[in-house]
């Protein structure tokens, strides 16, 4: 039998979705428990063009687009999942979230 017979001769199980089998009840996430994501907090965003940039330098100040106060932006791998404050944790910063945007939003967000 040649390869390209081969080919065409495998047969191959149609998958399945464990959730829909048990009427939606139940989703296996232990697949994907261990994959690494990033996680990223925004405090806020600025344009400027680079004459200005290049003449940055210590103890410059670059003004941002949000306001002193409003909640910083939670992004995991590019995606805003979230809203936090800043808190401090045995001296190391850390973020409190105070919304946490829905998987229906995020998805009305993508289109």
């Amino acid at each position: 039998m040649s390869a390209q017979a081969a080919a065409q001769a495998a047969q191959f199980d149609t998958l399945k979705d464990d959730a829909t089998a048990e009427g939606g009840k139940d989703v296996n996430l232990e697949v994907i428990l261990d994959v690494p994501v990033t996680l990223s907090m925004e405090v806020g965003r600025t344009r400027i063009p680079i004459r200005n940039l290049l003449q940055l330098n210590q103890g410059s100040v670059v003004e941002l687009d949000r306001a002193a106060g409003e909640p910083l932006d939670v992004f995991v791998n590019g995606t805003l999942v979230a809203h936090g404050e800043v808190v401090v944790v045995n001296e190391k910063f850390g973020i409190r979230l105070t919304d946490v945007i829905s998987p229906a939003e995020r998805i009305r967000k993508l289109k």
